[in-house]
């Protein structure tokens, strides 16, 4: 039988471990804030001060209640790593470039950036996209496909 699976808070949950985790909590909290309003209540003077701390026991209560359940119910989550195609990356540069304008050097960047960019393995591609940004030539180089340039020389005709 397969477990259902919920998302909640942006986690995925099995719904039959959230009621279990639901039951758990309660109990152990609301455990510990009677066992605790019981056993104070000969302690302290004032019911309300001894209200007061049961609740504070009540609240350690709920952690440790979420202790069991992370012990007890392991996460349903599946992480799969891909590799991303390099064409793809390259294509996003250009994106990122005609949306925002230029994207600046990596010379520009403080020595902690840098580090963080090549330990995700990210420093090479923006290297290579700089790179190609200086080597080619821009649109005022390029002349269209069956266009006549005139050049003029000084002191010559055209």
């Amino acid at each position: 039988m397969k477990p259902e699976l919920f998302e909640v808070w942006g986690d995925t949950v099995d719904g039959r471990h959230l009621l279990y985790s639901i039951a758990i909590g309660a109990l152990v909290s609301l455990g510990a804030f009677s066992t605790a309003q019981h056993l104070l209540l000969g302690w302290v003077e004032s019911a309300q001060m001894a209200r007061a701390y049961a609740m504070l026991v009540g609240i350690v209560g709920c952690l440790v209640g979420g202790g069991i359940c992370a012990a007890l119910f392991k996460p349903k989550r599946n992480v799969v790593e891909q590799l991303a195609d390099p064409a793809w990356r390259a294509k996003i540069l250009v994106e990122l470039q005609n949306e925002f304008g230029p994207l600046g050097s990596l010379a520009d960047l403080p020595a902690a950036t840098i580090a963080e960019l090549k330990e995700m393995d990210l420093y090479d591609l923006f290297a290579d996209y700089e790179k190609s940004l200086h080597c080619a030539p821009s649109n005022a180089d390029v002349a269209p496909a069956g266009a006549v340039l005139a050049v003029s020389v000084p002191g010559g005709r055209p």
